[in-house]
């Protein structure tokens, strides 16, 4: 009986051990439920407070790690500048307005910019230098341009922000860009890496007097802090497809816009205009530069049998229709050497039958000169005078 007891009371004692056990496990896992879910919905509610941001993650993902000098076989530094008068770099430019989301180019860069986000550095005219010492000051620089502005909410003096108004925004004077282009062959991948280093937006105003507009480069922005926040923002590139399938930073990694080079890095700090005065000069020595540029990738390999074949094809083709151009133009020679003589001859014969013409004349001439000699009027008269005398003299 005894036994029969014990066993009873340990299993009672099992059953309440387990359901203590089980609303212990569940009150746990419950506060850990309701504990992540606070936690996601503190998240959430900030984020949407801050407006939509971009994490380290983002920024890690778009970011370029730079090739060391040591990897690089060959590198060279391209100032462009980009025209927004072309119809190639229109995207840039349009919509001028706030439309549908749709930002140009340079208002997502004012506002980055005049929020602290991303920071600017001063335009050096050649001599670059992206350090803390030579960052722009947001507020001076504003001044400096007349553009309007008033403090953000939460500005500080170490973290300067500072909201304009769209209106305010001078993107319609914002006509031209210049950019840093970096050429560089790395010998670890044996490959030609093409990348925009920084871009500069630049001020076209004209005077009170009107007359030419002058040209103000504003401030150097790097584009690896400007890619987290250009890949976001989707642009029509043409006006055949009317989605927006490229995005700002897919615009400049594939180099679908147009510049002309204005200046290369050299020891002397001086642009092509300088270099080269003359405008055929300077046209020649841009398209050498850029022929050099496109095929310095291709003169480091040794040619394939296919591509042999197919060069020597392509100058084949190319000797025989310069054979073709020249066979043309000597027959155009031939031809007018022809017409040449024709015509000469012409005059030749004139002039010959000319100067029969002019000798039948002389000898009319003559003979007219000749004809009272041969008439001999005056004999004629004086033989009818004798007759007429020896008449009369018989009267008499």
């Amino acid at each position: 009986m005894m036994k029969t007891i014990n066993r009873y009371i340990i299993t009672a004692v099992s059953l309440v051990a387990i359901a203590l056990g089980a609303a212990a496990q569940e009150s746990s896992s419950s506060a850990v439920m309701r504990r992540g879910g606070t936690d996601r919905n503190s998240r959430r509610n900030s984020t949407e407070a801050a407006g939509p941001q971009v994490t380290q993650r983002m920024e890690g993902l778009y970011e370029q790690t730079p090739v060391s000098d040591a990897d690089m076989e060959w590198m060279r530094v391209i100032y462009r500048q980009i025209d927004l008068n072309d119809d190639k770099n229109a995207p840039l430019y349009y919509p001028e307005d706030l439309v549908d989301g749709q930002e140009n180019l340079f208002r997502i860069i004012m506002r980055l910019v005049a929020n602290n986000q991303v920071p600017a550095y001063e335009y050096l005219d050649g001599r670059e230098i992206f350090t803390d010492q030579y960052k722009v000051k947001v507020r001076d620089m504003l001044d400096r341009f007349y553009i309007l502005y008033t403090e953000a909410k939460g500005s500080t003096e170490k973290n300067p922000k500072f909201t304009i108004e769209e209106s305010d925004v001078p993107a319609n004077e914002v006509l031209t860009y210049y950019i840093l282009e970096r050429w560089e062959f790395d010998k670890l991948t044996n490959r030609m890496r093409t990348r925009v280093e920084a871009i500069c937006p630049v001020l076209h105003r004209s005077g009170d007097w009107g007359g030419d507009a002058v040209k103000y480069p504003m401030f150097w922005v790097k584009m690896d802090n400007l890619r987290p926040y250009l890949a976001q923002q989707e642009i029509f590139t043409t006006d055949d497809n009317n989605l927006a399938t490229t995005t700002y930073d897919d615009f400049f990694a594939n180099n679908m816009y147009k510049g002309e080079i204005y200046k290369t890095r050299n020891l002397k700090n001086k642009s092509m205009a300088q270099l080269y005065p003359d405008p055929d000069d300077l046209k020649r020595a841009q398209d050498s530069i850029q022929n050099r540029l496109d095929t310095y990738e291709a003169n480091l390999w040794v040619p394939s049998r296919e591509e042999l074949a197919a060069k020597r094809e392509a100058e084949a083709l190319a000797a025989a229709k310069a054979k073709e151009e020249a066979d043309a133009v000597a027959s155009r020679d031939d031809d007018g050497d022809a017409i040449e003589a024709v015509t000469e001859e012409k005059p030749v014969r004139s002039a010959r039958s000319s100067r029969g013409k002019t000798s039948t004349a002389d000898k009319k001439k003559d003979s007219k000169k000749k004809e009272p000699k041969k008439i001999k009027e005056p004999k004629q008269q004086k033989g009818n005078s004798n007759n007429a005398v020896r008449s009369v003299r018989r009267r008499k």
